[in-house]
């Protein structure tokens, strides 16, 4: 008897260790761990320090907003923010306390998951399903989009129904625009040659992928993405893992923000964050589903 309860002692060990070790793997617990001993031991000097970010301004609903929000970016001329919604598809303008300014209506977008300045007045917004990057201008006048009016490039890697791409980044310097697909695989596309910005040359466009780079993310998804130009640094932003995660110019981790409760100064855990921006000053503004806003400063 008494063997009789070893072997099922021993049995129920090895099961939990095997569950253990699974979520370990999905949840990239071991990856996450060692990074946190190393940056507690040893911080990266030239990091933007997203450890030091504390929210000023938490949870604040988007008035007279219903559906979700999806994206979020900066715009340096106008001085404001942009977001899409995908329920009834719209081109949200935003203030930086995160009150509606402007609404434009969407047509042929499909579904609309992310957005990005690309330039005055010019911005790139994703179809997920059909992975198309459509590129649309938007002057003070303009009264709605339509996509057979803009310039399209329809990617179609990897297609995985709504785990498409999911964020945007630009770096205007290398003219490069980062592409996240969401997960099933989870991966960033370096797009080079869209939008397409001299007529005088021939349209050439070159998808590049770093594959070590995406092996390091230790995250379970990407929600969005945010390009720092001071540093050359590339923000990725996970609902799931309820983090935002710094990496250098070759793709290594340098430093975290969590997303929950406790952390940065937060009451109360971000329930979908979809959307990250940074503004000339480091200040960083994130959107969570329903229709949440959040800033967060270094003191």
């Amino acid at each position: 008897m008494r063997r009789h309860v070893r072997l099922i002692f021993v049995f129920f060990v090895f099961v939990c260790l095997l569950v253990l070790g699974a979520a370990g793997h999905e949840f990239r617990l071991f990856e996450r761990g060692w990074f946190n001993l190393k940056a507690w031991w040893q911080p990266a000097e030239q990091s933007i320090g997203l450890d030091r970010y504390q929210v000023v301004l938490e949870a604040r609903p988007v008035e007279g907003l219903d559906d979700d929000i999806s994206a979020l970016t900066y715009d340096p001329d106008r001085k404001s923010l942009f977001t899409v919604t995908n329920a009834r598809s719209e081109l949200i303008e935003l203030s930086l306390d995160g009150r509606i300014l402007r609404r434009v209506p969407l047509t042929g977008f499909g579904d609309p998951e992310a957005v990005e300045y690309v330039g005055p007045n010019s911005y790139v917004i994703t179809d997920e399903r059909q992975q198309r990057l459509i590129r649309v201008r938007l002057d003070d006048d303009t009264l709605f989009l339509d996509a057979a009016d803009a310039e399209q490039l329809s990617l179609g890697i990897g297609l995985n129904g709504n785990k498409g791409f999911e964020g945007l980044a630009y770096d205007s310097a290398g003219k490069r625009l980062f592409v996240a697909k969401e997960r099933d695989p989870m991966m960033i596309y370096e797009v080079h040659g869209f939008p397409h910005d001299n007529p005088d040359k021939p349209y050439a466009v070159h998808v590049v992928q770093d594959r070590k780079r995406d092996r390091r993310l230790f995250v379970r998804d990407l929600s969005s993405l945010q390009f720092d130009e001071r540093s050359g640094h590339l923000l990725a932003l996970s609902d799931e893992s309820r983090l935002v995660l710094e990496l250098d110019v070759k793709g290594r981790p340098l430093s975290t923000l969590s997303l929950r409760k406790g952390f940065q100064g937060l009451k109360q855990t971000v329930p979908q964050a979809e959307g990250i921006a940074m503004d000339d000053a480091g200040t960083i503004y994130l959107v969570s589903e329903p229709n949440l806003f959040y800033v967060f400063k270094q003191p």
